[in-house]
C-alpha cells in the first residue's frame, strides 16, 4: 500500500512539471509592426453661476478638440497631432466683460528607420505650426535629427483579449486560443480600415468579423459558427465599445530646430529639442504614458533661455463604460535675464460612455502658476461632455 502511495505521489509531481499551466496572454504579446490608430475628441465645459456678493451672474464656457493619428510600418513612423482650445469668460462684477481667448498648435513628425522591422536607430523630420490670441504671429519650426527606440499601438491586442474574454463569459467558445491566434485575431482586427476601404463602409463589418470568426475556429475554441449571442457579443466589443489607446514602448531624440518665428517675437534663429517618450499599459485595463520635450534657441540675448514641457497621463477603464483619465502637466521656461515661470496642471477625470461616441465628463483640476502675471492656484470642478469624431 506504501509503494502504490509513493508512486502515485511521484507521477502526480512528475505530471504537474510536465504540463505546467498556461500562461496568460498580455498587450506585451503583441507582435504585429504595421499599425494604424486615429483619436479625434471634441470636449465642452460650461459653467454658470451668481456668487452671494456678485453683481451679475458669472459664466465661462471651455472648448477642446484634440485630434491625433499614428501611421506605423516596418519602415517608417508617421504622427500627426493637432490641438485646439477656445474659451468665453465673464466675470460676477461690476464692469466685469465678457473675454475670449484661444490657441492652436499642430505638428506633424515622420520617424525613418534605417533598418525595416526595426526598434533601433531612426532619423526624423518635423513641422509645428502654431496661432494664439493676443499674438500677431504665428509660432512656426522645422526640425530635423536622429533617434532611437520605438513606440508600437496594442490597441488591437487589447480588444482581442476582451474580446476573448466576453466569448468565453458568454459560453459562445470554450477556453482561449494560443499566443498565436490571439496575435492573428488582433492583425485582423488592426485592419479594420483597410475592410473598410475595400468593402465599403456600409458592408464591411460583415467581412471584417466573418475573418474574425474563421480565425477563431482555426484557433479551436470555435466548432462550427459563431451562435447569435457571439454574433451580437462581438459586434458590442469591437464596434459598439470604444477603448482609449493602449501603446507600448519608448523613443528618444535630439535634433536641430529652424524657427521661423515664436509667440515672443524671434524670427529667423536655429535652435535645439531634446525629446523622449514612454508609453507602458500596467494591465489591460490601465495605461501609463509620458512625453517631455526640451527646446532652446541659439541666440545671444537669450543664450541660458529654454522651455521644458512634461505630459503625464494614467488613463484606468473602471468598466466596459467607465473611463478614470488623470494628468499632470509641467512647464518650465528659464528666462534669460528675467524671471523663470512655472505652470503645474494636475486633473482627474471621469468619463461615463452614453454612446460609443459621446462621454459625460466630470473634471477636477487644479492649476498653479508661479513667475507669471497671475501667480497662485486655481481649483475648479468642471461637468461637460466629449465627443468622439473618430
Amino acid at each position: 500500500m506504501k509503494q502504490k502511495t509513493l508512486k502515485l505521489a511521484i507521477s502526480l509531481a512528475i505530471s504537474s512539471i510536465a504540463i505546467p499551466a498556461m500562461a496568460d496572454v498580455t498587450l506585451y504579446d503583441y507582435t504585429e509592426a504595421s499599425s494604424a490608430f486615429e483619436d479625434a475628441y471634441l470636449s465642452a465645459n460650461a459653467n454658470l453661476a451668481k456668487a452671494r456678493d456678485d453683481d451679475k451672474a458669472s459664466y465661462n464656457l471651455d472648448l477642446n478638440t484634440k485630434y491625433n493619428k499614428v501611421i506605423s510600418t516596418p519602415r517608417r513612423d508617421t504622427t500627426f497631432k493637432l490641438n485646439a482650445d477656445g474659451s468665453i469668460k465673464r466675470g460676477g462684477k461690476t464692469g466685469d466683460r465678457k473675454t475670449h481667448t484661444y490657441s492652436v498648435y499642430g505638428n506633424s513628425t515622420v520617424d525613418n528607420y534605417f533598418t525595416a522591422n526595426n526598434r533601433g536607430a531612426f532619423w526624423f523630420g518635423k513641422i509645428g505650426v502654431g496661432k494664439k490670441s493676443g499674438s500677431e504671429k504665428l509660432d512656426t519650426t522645422l526640425g530635423v535629427g536622429l533617434g532611437y527606440g520605438r513606440v508600437i499601438n496594442v490597441t488591437p491586442m487589447a480588444k482581442a483579449i476582451r474580446l476573448i474574454d466576453a466569448l468565453n463569459y458568454r459560453g459562445s467558445i470554450h477556453g482561449k486560443p494560443s499566443k498565436a491566434s490571439y496575435n492573428q485575431i488582433a492583425n485582423i482586427i488592426a485592419r479594420e480600415a483597410e475592410y473598410a476601404s475595400k468593402h465599403g463602409r456600409k458592408d464591411y463589418q460583415k467581412y471584417w468579423l466573418a475573418d474574425i470568426e474563421a480565425a477563431l475556429r482555426s484557433s479551436g475554441v470555435l466548432s462550427g459558427n459563431l451562435n447569435a449571442a457571439g454574433v451580437l457579443q462581438a459586434r458590442d466589443v469591437l464596434v459598439d465599445e470604444r477603448i482609449s489607446t493602449r501603446k507600448l514602448g519608448w523613443k528618444v531624440r535630439a535634433g536641430l530646430n529652424y524657427i521661423g518665428s515664436n509667440f515672443s517675437g524671434i524670427t529667423n534663429k536655429p535652435g535645439l529639442e531634446l525629446g523622449a517618450e514612454y508609453h507602458r499599459p500596467l494591465s489591460n485595463r490601465t495605461q501609463f504614458s509620458n512625453e517631455a520635450v526640451l527646446t532652446t534657441i541659439f541666440d545671444n540675448s537669450a543664450s541660458d533661455a529654454y522651455k521644458f514641457i512634461n505630459n503625464m497621463t494614467l488613463t484606468h477603464e473602471i468598466d466596459d463604460r467607465i473611463d478614470w483619465e488623470n494628468a499632470w502637466t509641467l512647464q518650465y521656461n528659464k528666462i534669460d535675464g528675467g524671471k523663470d515661470t512655472t505652470t503645474n496642471i494636475l486633473s482627474s477625470t471621469f468619463l461615463y460612455e452614453l454612446t460609443n461616441s459621446l462621454d459625460y465628463s466630470i473634471e477636477a483640476k487644479i492649476v498653479n502658476d508661479d513667475g507669471t502675471d497671475h501667480d497662485g492656484t486655481d481649483k475648479s470642478i468642471n461637468m461637460g461632455i466629449r465627443y468622439r469624431l473618430k
